[in-house]
């Protein structure tokens, strides 16, 4: 189909015989012929024939990038005689080379004009997508991946709506917000002998172990880059594409197996950790952002080969962790969040040199201080709303936190302990301090989290329920009666959020349970956003509370039993907490971000 624009809205057309002829008449010149890695990290394209960049576009989107591209150099060499024409210096030093005169202001438009057509290669590849929603196109990158896509978008260049000249009106925008009182610089150096860190303040965000293929997936604008700014930078695009043998990442495709992978990673990782441990301010920690989902059960362990691995290279370098610093990094909309239970925080790891007379423990002195801190750090870290999603990743902190105040933990034959092991006992400490949680909780509530870990919102018989409510000192007919649970025909299921009332009157009612409340605000925030789920909120009062520590606890459960929908509903009212408090009590935004509440008449 052929999208225009119409009156006020789209219109749709089929193509004329003529149209579809024109599309595979073009003859694009010089593109990038360089292959596509047999085998990489979030490439899925391969097996469907794109084996080279220039596969992953059209024809006419070839012509367009190629000239495109080309125009960036004549541009650049106008924009020189512009800058002679007003009274620059001919002293023909270069920007690479540190001039500021003529020949250097046209490299700088040039980097701007060659990033705009970069970026727009994102918004014009055979690989984009159609949103239907908002009726434009979606670039490819929506993550770090080229995902196969089988029905693809094709802009024009020209058009209003993602056009390379809206590209180039974006970097113009930029331009100008950017400060001229401060110089920036970037420089590359590998981590594990670079002197840049020497005593300065460091935060980084390393690669995280397998999860992504940085430097095969930078190839995609690197190519476009190449062929418009090597004249301007040619140290930096002396290579046809980007150098990747020392990229910190456990491929195992580029190192033989997976066990050569994790021992380069765990290598690489360890050197990178000692340097900055070595070099880095002795005023300040040193923090480093890492969001990876712990993803590997075994029993009732869970445990992450990628926090393991990366975790084991900061203790082996000389850190110990001193606490955790969850942070909202993630937006909610960015496409791997809708309707996932994605990580919404990045957890920072606060890190100093261990010192150097550091005690040794035993396993079951290391158990008992855990089983002694980490509850009041989960209880912070709950208070602080940080998101069900990510409760297991900032657990690690608080934890490792114990584990590093040691040099050894040793078990009862004398061995050292494991990260992989200090991070399993964490995780049963933290299910643990959840399981504890449950005494704030009614007896109907109780019930109702042990039947939902076994049957969820499925139906089951009704004699089971009665011997498991005798146990929770309840009973079927008075949860029946509380309005939590359906009971018919020798069977019984809890009611889900979406069947629950909506003139239901928290201070009306004669039963009232957490379960329910709950649920309650759930559906409300479903239905009617945080500002309904803030009036139900301001009637519950400091009940709300206790509910929401529910909801922890039943996505810890959905989490546990591969329930995706029914985390998805628990994990989303914990995120919106602030703001459904915030609206509970009045308080009303300002202009410049405070807060204040209505005045009471």
């Amino acid at each position: 189909a052929i999208v225009v624009a119409g009156d006020r809205k789209r219109v749709y057309l089929s193509p004329s015989y003529e149209q579809e002829a024109i599309a595979f008449q073009t003859e694009p010149e010089d593109v990038p012929d360089t292959d596509l890695p047999e085998k990489a990290l979030g490439f899925r394209v391969q097996a469907y024939g794109m084996v080279k960049w220039k596969h992953l576009f059209t024809l006419r989107q070839l012509v367009a990038l190629t000239t495109f591209s080309d125009l960036v150099l004549e541009a650049r060499e106008q924009v020189k005689q512009d800058a002679l024409a007003t009274g620059m210096s001919a002293d023909g030093q270069t920007l690479d080379g540190g001039g500021t005169e003529a020949q250097a202001y046209a490299d700088a438009v040039a980097v701007y004009h060659g990033l705009a057509t970069s970026r727009w290669s994102d918004l014009s590849n055979s690989l984009c997508s159609w949103n239907s929603t908002n009726q434009n196109v979606r670039a490819l990158f929506a993550r770090q991946a080229i995902p196969m896509n089988w029905d693809f978008v094709e802009l024009s260049p020209f058009s209003k709506m993602g056009s390379w000249f809206s590209t180039v009106m974006s970097s113009v925008k930029l331009s100008t917000n950017l400060s001229t009182e401060h110089l920036g610089f970037a420089t590359q150096a590998e981590s594990g002998i670079q002197e840049l860190s020497t005593s300065k303040v460091v935060s980084t965000d390393p690669p995280y172990y397998d999860n992504i293929g940085y430097a095969d997936l930078s190839d995609f604008f690197y190519v476009w880059l190449r062929r418009q700014l090597k004249p301007v930078y040619p140290s930096l695009f002396a290579t046809l594409t980007v150098p990747k043998t020392e990229e910190l990442v456990a491929t195992p495709y580029r190192h033989g197996s997976k066990e050569a992978a994790e021992k380069f990673f765990l290598d690489g990782m360890e050197r990178t950790m000692y340097r900055l441990a070595q070099q880095s301010h002795p005023s300040f920690p040193v923090t480093i952002y890492y969001a990876f989902k712990q993803s590997e059960t075994k029993g009732e362990n869970t445990a992450s080969t990628g926090w393991e691995t990366f975790l084991d290279a900061v203790i082996k370098a000389g850190f110990a962790l001193t606490g955790t610093w969850p942070v909202r990094t993630e937006r909610k909309d960015r496409s791997v969040g809708l309707n996932t239970n994605a990580l919404a925080s990045s957890i920072v790891l606060v890190c100093r040199p261990r010192q150097a007379n550091a005690p040794i423990d035993t396993r079951r002195e290391f158990l008992n201080k855990l089983k002694s801190e980490l509850p009041e750090a989960i209880k912070h870290l709950q208070h602080g709303n940080i998101a069900p999603v990510d409760l297991a990743q900032a657990a690690i902190g608080p934890g490792m936190a114990v584990f590093t105040r040691y040099s050894k933990v040793l078990d009862a034959e004398g061995n050292s302990m494991t990260v992989r092991e200090a991070l399993s006992l964490i995780n049963e400490v933290l299910a643990e301090v959840l399981s504890e949680q449950e005494g704030d909780f009614d007896a109907d509530s109780r019930w109702a989290l042990a039947w939902f870990e076994q049957y969820g919102f499925s139906e089951a018989e009704y004699g089971v329920a009665e011997t498991l409510s005798k146990a929770k000192n309840t009973s079927v007919s008075g949860m029946v009666e509380a309005g939590i649970l359906a009971s018919k025909a020798g069977k019984v299921r809890l009611l889900k959020p979406e069947e629950l009332p909506a003139d239901w009157d928290p201070a009306k009612d004669p039963r009232l349970t957490i379960w329910e409340m709950a649920h309650h605000l759930i559906r409300v925030l479903e239905e009617g956003g945080e500002t309904s789920a803030a009036d139900l909120v301001a009637k519950l009062g400091s009940k709300a509370d206790i509910a929401r520590e529910l909801a922890y606890r039943l996505y810890t459960q959905c989490e546990r039993k591969k329930r995706a929908n029914e985390a998805l509903a628990y994990n989303a009212l914990v995120q919106s907490w602030p703001e459904i408090i915030r609206l509970s009590k009045g308080e009303i935004k300002l202009p410049d971000g405070q807060t204040q509440l209505f005045e009471e008449g």
